[in-house]
């Protein structure tokens, strides 16, 4: 046998199928409850209400050893609702009504001048070049440039900061747009890291109506009870918000689940329901100026809410490492009724190689072990192994939110 013969020979046995790792296209998961699980259970809420309970004994229930107390809510927050842009159209949606348009963020000044005073037919569109923006007015096929700036600033009428008619105006990002009727709006370029300047759309809003009236957190079909515990949450979480301005957002929050859902005016004039919504922000207010807080030590909480939990609601120490006394975990057996949570009462889920090797920074994964759990049933750690034998342990709710699992009670299918 020649030499030559015998180095293919070895070869051949090196690349044999036999020994190959075999990489899965993906892996399939089953559990139950939706969202992290710390805090109030609005599923949880919403059968409790159903079963009488009033709003302040169900978010005593959820967020142990704090009072609600009232507070001054007519502070304003900064909203995020545009975030790492390149591109965005402003436009009035009300027949007489006027959008200006300002350089600069001007705050809480009423006097200034703007640049721009768009009638109803017209609308500003802004572009990301280099570290500016650009402003364009555009009406019909004509389009102009207004300016370049780092910071514009927009106020429409009918607003407190602008007399005329009461309007709305809709911000546009890629396809979809998105009604916004109170407080102003600020366009400002911030540099992102790696990528450069990109644009963050904020709306400033009074926390007390105009931020509560747009929180899309839960049905407005639900009981009045469940509704009113929501909007207490909701403006404690607000006011917890208030103290840090995040330089990545221009924000005190985004208007996503990563602080709450806000959804502009669609909330207050939902067809049918809207207005039960608008009534439970007011029933949870105290006079003009004032609402319900949830407070421990006299100070508003941060407070946690999810969807549903497995049974039992999670701690943030469990979930994210940091204590947090008021997040204690208690029965949710809501959770699990399917006739009150029949989406998230047990739900199976695949999840791409790709993402399962993004979460754990592995070139692929293979394999998934649940090292351990906490005892209220959520995964506490997993870890991957990848072809090349390396391994990865994460956290159970950072590879819930890594890989946008429903929730970390789960198994492995």
């Amino acid at each position: 046998m020649s030499k030559a013969f015998l180095v293919i020979f070895s070869l051949l046995l090196s690349v044999n199928p036999a020994h190959a790792v075999e990489i899965p296209v993906s892996l399939n998961f089953q559990g139950t409850g939706y969202g992290h699980g710390v805090g109030l259970s609005q599923i949880g809420a919403r059968g409790k209400a159903l079963n009488g309970e009033e709003a302040h004994s169900i978010l005593s229930y959820y967020y142990g050893g704090t009072q609600i107390v009232s507070l001054v809510d007519n502070q304003n927050i900064r909203v995020n609702i545009g975030h790492l842009l390149l591109q965005s159209t402003l436009k009035s949606g009300t027949q007489g009504s006027i959008l200006n348009l300002y350089m600069g963020d001007v705050g809480e000044d009423l006097a200034v001048t703007p640049v721009a005073a768009l009638t109803w037919k017209s609308s500003v569109s802004f572009i990301q070049q280099g570290s500016k923006i650009s402003a364009f007015m555009v009406s019909g096929k004509n389009s102009y440039l207004i300016g370049s700036n780092s910071t514009w600033s927009a106020r429409w009428s009918g607003t407190r900061y602008l007399d005329g008619v009461p309007s709305t105006v809709s911000l546009k990002i890629a396809s979809k747009s998105v009604k916004y009727r109170y407080g102003q709006i600020q366009v400002k370029s911030v540099k992102a890291p790696i990528i450069g300047h990109r644009m963050e759309i904020t709306n400033t809003v009074r926390i007390h109506d105009e931020y509560l009236y747009g929180i899309g957190e839960v049905p407005s079909s639900w009981p009045e009870q469940a509704l009113i515990a929501q909007a207490i949450a909701s403006r404690s979480y607000a006011l917890s918000e208030l103290g840090t301005l995040r330089r990545a957002c221009d924000c005190n929050v985004y208007n996503s689940i990563s602080d709450q859902a806000f959804v502009g005016v669609s909330k207050e004039i939902e067809a049918i329901y809207g207005p039960l919504w608008k009534a439970a922000v007011q029933a949870s207010s105290t006079s003009e100026s004032t609402g319900e807080v949830i407070t421990l030590n006299n100070l508003p909480i941060t407070a946690f809410f999810t969807s549903s939990s497995g049974g039992q609601t999670e701690t943030s120490v469990n979930a994210w490492g940091q204590e947090r006394s008021f997040t204690l975990s208690v029965p949710d057996p809501y959770s699990q009724d399917p006739t009150i949570n029949p989406r998230y009462f047990t739900w199976t889920k695949s999840i791409d190689q790709s993402v399962l090797a993004k979460a754990f920074l592995l070139t692929d994964v293979v394999s998934l072990t649940i090292n351990s759990r906490n005892t209220t049933g959520t995964v506490a750690t997993i870890t991957a192994i990848s072809s090349d034998g390396k391994t990865s342990t994460l956290r159970g709710e950072t590879f819930r939110s890594r890989t946008q699992l429903p929730s970390a009670w789960f198994n492995l299918i």
